[in-house]
């Protein structure tokens, strides 16, 4: 999982890899609530335990997170469906969150003026 600098390329924020059974948390974002981290944990872990592959969580230039899902190409039991409606319910349960994550890569990475932002 590479990760980018922030002018104008994306940033891993953490993923997990059911080949490895391993997870990342980008130490960029340690300043991130432990609660906060500990819910990306479960949510990363709980993804590929459920659909398989690797998923990563990335923040995107401009602030905003993507969800990102892959497979290898031979892993017949990798859920590609499943992949999208969990990651429509992860986006409606965790709404609240993600949004927090936003303004939180807004404010301390892009430095972005915060009166503006809320």
């Amino acid at each position: 999982m590479a990760e980018r600098s922030e002018d104008g390329e994306r940033v891993v924020l953490c993923g997990a890899n059911a080949y490895e059974k391993k997870y990342y948390f980008n130490e960029k974002f340690k300043g991130i609530p432990q609660s906060i981290q500990d819910e990306l944990h479960i949510i990363c872990v709980l993804f590929t335990a459920e659909v398989g592959g690797v998923f990563t969580i990335v923040f995107e230039p401009d602030g905003t997170l993507s969800f990102e899902t892959n497979a290898a190409e031979d892993d017949i039991l990798y859920d590609e469906i499943s992949s999208g409606l969990l990651i429509n319910e992860i986006r409606r349960n965790r709404q609240e969150m993600l949004e927090s994550l936003s303004l939180y890569y807004r404010v301390f990475i892009l430095r972005e003026d915060v009166s503006g932002l809320l």
